[in-house]
């Protein structure tokens, strides 16, 4: 009953949605609009039926489980993947990590008629999500076609969990359709309990992100900007948002007044916002290169304005700083620049990532700014002090070091679930 009611709503909410989907972000940007009977369940016919569907929500996700992905392929050859995404950019970043060697579409909105008809098409063997993209119809409908349902790397805030709790019927019945679930820690595992999953279902298995690795070809350009930027101090803003860029751009004029040489090289976290920032800077008195075109020596900005490339650019840099934490937004992942032992800075909102941060600053690999002028006071220290930047560095990258073996923890859980 209490799924009958959550679908009607959906149902009379999905012109709305719609609207956004469509007119909304696909007027910023115009992947949105492709493939959108793919919103609907429609399943291109060249989809290979009968195999295992993995869901990864956005890029970051892809990113995170690309290690993984490549490690089922390796254990289950005969098998064929389909990966599934919300968003434009999440469907570019698995053509460019998997290329033909897996079926790509989006998921349907969780309308009942869309999931079921994806699901029936299908048929899959198993169905393996991301973190927290828990969907009521989609996990009934596999489970009505026997299909097990995993959720690895799984993480539930307290704040996240405050809001299932609120639905508790729903959550439940949610609950009862998860077979096996690997999550971030002990912490994260009992919130699912509380929420209605058995006991025995849950392992704790670490976050996967912690087992990034940065690939030869990402060397190589890392590399060869190296060469082209040259010997200048360098920091890093990845992943920033409306009104953060703004922040980002005044601590960087702030940081020029003590290091006229310094660059700063920014990353927005949506491909929708490279040109509202080019424009920022336009407003500015500083001078820009944009990665997507040549590269002007002494320019004080370089905007990352392409796709798929922040991993392997924070190796660039004596000091980064990850966005989406000086806007109350969560944060985004720290690990990414700990990978290349670059030290980490980040605004106070980080509950996106409380299973990663706390360990990251006990280990004195991370610090807080509050603000912009703590922001640029931060990044004037590390840049006039090697010594200490490539301290934070080394501690980050061993507190991932520490922490990775959750992608051979979460495949036993996976194999497990075969088994049965």
């Amino acid at each position: 009953m209490t799924r009958f009611v959550y679908s009607l709503l959906l149902l009379v909410l999905s012109p709305l949605i719609t609207l956004y989907l469509y007119q909304i972000r696909g007027k910023k940007n115009a992947g949105y609009r492709a493939h959108f009977s793919e919103r609907f369940g429609h399943v291109d016919s060249t989809i290979t039926t009968n195999g295992f569907i993995i869901h990864c929500a956005s890029v970051g996700e892809v990113l995170a489980a690309s290690p993984l992905i490549k490690r089922l392929q390796s254990t289950y050859p005969a098998e064929r993947f389909l990966v599934t995404c919300n968003t434009p950019t999440g469907r570019e970043e698995i053509q460019k990590q998997f290329g033909d060697s897996v079926d790509v579409c989006y998921l349907p909105l969780d309308l009942a008629f869309a999931t079921r008809k994806f699901i029936k098409k299908l048929k899959p063997k198993l169905l393996i999500v991301l973190e927290t993209e828990l969907w009521p119809n989609l996990f009934h409908y596999a489970k009505q076609q026997n299909c097990p349902v995993a959720v690895v790397n799984a993480r539930l805030s307290e704040k996240s969990f405050q809001g299932y709790k609120r639905f508790a019927a729903l959550s439940r019945g949610l609950m009862a359709h998860i077979d096996a679930l690997a999550s971030h820690n002990e912490e994260d595992g009992a919130r699912f309990v509380a929420l209605g999953l058995e006991k025995t279902r849950v392992q704790s298995t670490g976050s996967i992100k912690f087992d990034i690795q940065i690939e030869d070809s990402d060397k190589s350009k890392l590399t060869a900007l190296q060469t082209l930027i040259g010997n200048r101090p360098i920091w890093i803003a990845g992943s920033t948002h409306p009104k953060e860029h703004e922040q980002v751009i005044a601590a960087h004029q702030l940081v020029l007044s003590t290091h006229p040489n310094a660059l700063l090289i920014i990353a927005p976290r949506h491909p929708e916002q490279f040109e509202p920032v080019a424009s920022l800077l336009t407003q500015t008195n500083l001078t820009v290169s944009r990665r997507s075109e040549h590269y002007t020596a002494h320019s004080h900005v370089l905007l990352a304005d392409t796709l798929g490339e922040l991993k392997f650019l924070y190796g660039c840099a004596d000091i980064a700083f990850v966005g989406g934490s000086l806007i109350e937004r969560g944060g985004h992942n720290p690990l990414e620049a700990a990978a290349s032992a670059v030290g980490v800075l980040s605004g106070p909102s980080i509950y996106n990532f409380s299973h990663i941060y706390p360990e990251l600053m006990a280990m004195k690999g991370a610090n807080i700014c509050q603000n912009t002028d703590q922001l640029a006071e931060q990044v004037t220290h590390y840049l006039s002090d090697s010594a200490d930047a490539r301290k934070l560095g080394e501690n980050a990258h061993q507190c991932l070091a520490k922490n990775q073996g959750a992608i051979d923890h979460t495949l036993k859980v996976i194999d497990s679930l075969l088994e049965q």
